[in-house]
C-alpha cells in the first residue's frame, strides 16, 4: 500500500484484502497507516499458504525502497489504486 506515488510505503499480509484494505482506507485502526494516510493498494501478491505469504512479505518488507519501487512500477506504472479491480 501506498500513501501516493513514490510516498509512504507500506507492506502487509491478509487472509482477507478486501476486509483489509478497507480497514486501512477508513482508518479503523491507530497505526503507521493511519498515521501516514497510506490509503491505496498499488501492489499485491496471491499465495496458495499463510507460510509463502509470511515469508514473502519479510522479504519485501527486508528489501530497500528502490527495489520495492521497482516491483510496483513493473506491473503498476501509473500508481493507480487497484482496490476497485481487485477487491470488490
Amino acid at each position: 500500500m501506498a500513501s501516493r506515488r513514490n510516498g509512504t510505503l507500506y507492506v502487509g499480509v491478509t487472509s482477507n484484502l478486501a476486509q483489509r484494505v478497507w480497514q486501512h482506507k477508513n482508518n479503523v485502526a491507530d497505526g503507521f497507516t493511519s498515521k501516514y494516510a497510506v490509503h491505496d493498494l498499488v501492489y499485491c501478491e496471491r499465495h496458495s499458504n499463510a507460510v509463502s505469504a509470511i515469508q514473502r512479505k519479510k522479504q519485501v518488507k527486508k528489501s530497500n525502497r528502490a527495489w520495492k519501487m521497482k516491483m510496483i512500477e513493473k506491473t503498476n506504472p501509473n500508481w493507480r489504486n487497484l482496490y476497485e479491480e481487485v477487491c470488490v
